[in-house]
């Protein structure tokens, strides 16, 4: 359907395509629309048709792609959950449906291993292996029955397909655990290997007993993969920590290969040429690299700043190379690895932070990435967000954590380290910001620390001495970017900001207090700032702050909003809460049951606000504040925040980039676009 929408109205006022359906009547989950690229963990083709292949991801999603990867599509959300990373995707030899998924979770032992019998569009999971941290998987290329399964408490068989499923490590072992790689060799399915975080192992009874197999490999190596040779299983490639090792005598001993220097010691992957043998592709963290003498010697394939999760060949033509990275998403090569280049259509896992709309051009956005470095930055659709272009040039692999528009139209990004300005296709950083401090060591007490003093003490309180600006390179974090009328403000990890030249210049607002700002919301006159536990507010369009009690209900303030009447709204984990005094009183508000809010926004155009709260919940809320009435939207996903573009929403989501609404029209409507 996206790609319908896509052919058929490109001609057309672009940010009014997508609100189209090309079948009235389904609800169907909002579309994605990129920007490509982000994590990538692993690839895993169709035994039955080399074209079908799997994707899978950090965040728990499994993408799939119909011709060789050119193009993707999103299949399912695994598990129901966004903190699973995918690592191991196994489809099964003798049925294309069967699919077993494993995943772990980063910060604590858990995942589990998810079963389809559908081709990947509905998934269960497997009650044996639930909670487990699956690190690894294979199944035996002789008996497609049997299936071995690394975690972190050890290696699992079952010898029905998945279904069932058996620790067959010692259960007490003080060394066979945290299994990061299985293996199976190809004649015999008795004989597995198993990598650990500090040194390999090996059965030749199907887990009766286990050997070790460290002979020429350094203690305490990670083994990161374990592969054998297809045709010559008596030839065993194993990376580690330590560097690549080969075996030719089974795993009795090791000789370490070299060639890979040693700064390119995590090896995630290595991969065997089906076509021919002696090719093998090493996936590294400093980038790929590739044998074709079986290991005598290595070239590296790519640039070093590649971080390489999973390798996989075409088994049909060796020219053909995909690989699975960090950031970089899914990279292609047609000429055996001798170069790539982004194959990311419709696949999505950019870590959004932030959106703004161009207030002239409304169908120009700009989304915020983070964690992605020199592919990351900001992203640029002039076309409501169909399609998306990096434009990052001067952020230095800069995390965007706000954006925002000044009132001369300059676009504005907040970092980790400082301000930014986009001027003639390139950022530079705002180095004018003056803060206030005071000359000598006195200042006036607080409000809080005034009413402690007795009322003769009071009289003898020190009167603040004269105040010196001081212009600084300001390195701190900025949350949140507003404009309101002719001035702009900045929510800080040092306090509010605010500017009077569209962002040349700014300086700190000293009667808002100098803690953390995160969250900023503004309406006619009325300016609120917040910081997780504490609110400020002005209704004089900032020249005078008063802090505010925030609502009783709320443990932490994770969003803020002012709408058209002045109203006052909040929200954190209990709920969302509406002050119409000034923040003096707050109460819920009658039917609008949403909990973990991480998003408020007062969309003056419709007169409403639109709330979202994180995951599992895939509703956006909206409030439409001449008579309170509510309504909602089940988009499908777990959403950051929603905002108008046009005249229909944008959603950002956590990890899978921006999503677009449909709009359901009459098909004869359609057909005369």
């Amino acid at each position: 359907m996206a790609s319908c929408l896509r052919k058929k109205y490109q001609s057309i006022v672009p940010f009014l395509v997508l609100l189209l359906v090309c079948v009235k009547g389904y609800a169907v989950p909002w579309f994605p629309f990129g920007p490509d690229g982000g994590d990538a963990r692993s690839l895993t083709v169709d035994p039955h048709d080399h074209a079908h292949l799997y994707l899978g991801t950090a965040t728990g999603s499994i993408y799939e792609s119909r011709n060789e990867g050119q193009e993707w599509k999103r299949l399912a959300r695994v598990g129901k959950r966004d903190d699973l990373v995918l690592d191991n995707i196994e489809v099964d030899n003798a049925d294309p449906k069967h699919i077993l998924v494993g995943g772990w979770v980063v910060d604590r032992n858990d995942g589990g291993l998810f079963v389809s019998k559908d081709g990947g569009v509905t998934w269960t999971s497997q009650p044996d292996m639930r909670g487990q941290s699956i690190r690894s998987m294979a199944e035996s290329t002789s008996d497609p029955k049997v299936w071995i399964v690394g975690t972190l408490t050890g290696i699992y068989r079952s010898e029905d397909g998945g279904e069932h499923w058996k620790l067959i490590s010692p259960a007490d072992s003080t060394e066979i655990h945290e299994v990061e790689s299985v293996a199976i060799d190809p004649a015999d399915p008795k004989i597995i290997y198993a990598g650990t975080w500090h040194l390999p192992w090996k059965t030749t009874d199907g887990g009766v007993t286990w050997s070790s197999i460290k002979e020429g490999v350094i203690d305490d190596s990670d083994v990161f993969s374990i592969i054998v040779d297809p045709v010559h299983p008596s030839t065993v490639y194993m990376s580690a920590c330590s560097g690549i090792y080969k075996s030719e005598n089974k795993g009795v001993r090791f000789q370490k290969v070299e060639g890979i220097p040693s700064s390119a010691r995590r090896t995630r992957v290595l991969m065997q040429d089906p076509k021919h043998l002696d090719t093998v592709f090493a996936g590294t963290t400093e980038g790929l690299w590739r044998t074709g003498d079986a290991g005598k010697i290595w070239i590296r394939m790519t640039g070093p700043d590649v971080i390489v999760n999973d390798v996989y060949i075409d088994p049909t033509d060796s020219n053909k190379v995909l690989m699975a990275t960090d950031r970089g998403g899914v990279l292609a090569s047609e000429d055996g690895g001798s170069s790539f280049h982004p194959s990311n259509k419709g696949f999505s896992a950019r870590h959004l932070s932030s959106f703004v709309a161009d207030a002239q051009r409304p169908a120009t956005v700009y989304v915020g990435a983070l964690n992605d470095k020199e592919l990351g930055g900001v992203f640029l659709s002039d076309n409501g967000g169909l399609s998306w272009i990096q434009q990052s040039a001067g952020l230095a692999g800069s995390d965007i954590f706000s954006l925002g528009q000044a009132p001369d139209g300059t676009i504005l990004a907040g970092t980790g380290h400082g301000l930014y300005s986009l001027k003639d296709g390139a950022w530079g950083r705002i180095g004018d910001v003056t803060f206030t401090k005071t000359a000598g060591a006195l200042s006036a007490p607080t409000p809080a620390k005034v009413a402690r003093v007795p009322s003769k003490a009071a009289s003898k309180r020190p009167v603040a001495r004269r105040s010196a600006s001081i212009v600084k390179a300001f390195d701190g974090a900025v949350y949140s970017i507003l404009t309101d009328g002719n001035s702009l403000y900045a929510a800080t990890s040092q306090g509010l900001l605010t500017s009077a030249n569209s962002g040349i210049s700014w300086k700190g607002v000293d009667s808002a207090g100098s803690e953390e700002v995160y969250f900023l919301g503004n309406a006619r006159s009325s300016v609120l700032a917040a910081g997780p536990k504490a609110m400020r507010l002005s209704t004089d369009d900032g020249k005078t702050w008063k802090p505010v009690v925030p609502p009783s209900q709320l443990s932490q303030i994770t969003a803020v909003a002012v709408d058209g009447d002045g109203r006052l709204w909040a929200g954190g984990r209990e709920g969302v809460f509406l002050s119409e005094d000034n923040g003096v009183s707050w109460q819920p508000l009658n039917g609008l049951y949403v909990g973990d809010t991480n998003s408020i926004f007062y969309d003056q155009r419709s007169q409403r606000v639109l709330i979202t709260s994180n995951g599992p919940n895939t509703l956006a809320f909206a409030v439409h504040l001449p008579d309170k009435k509510i309504s909602f939207w089940d988009t499908g996903w777990n959403l950051r925040f929603i905002r108008p573009v046009g005249d229909h929403l944008l959603a950002v989501t956590p990890f899978d980039g921006v999503v677009l609404q449909p709009r359901m029209v009459e098909s004869a409507d359609i057909a005369h676009q």
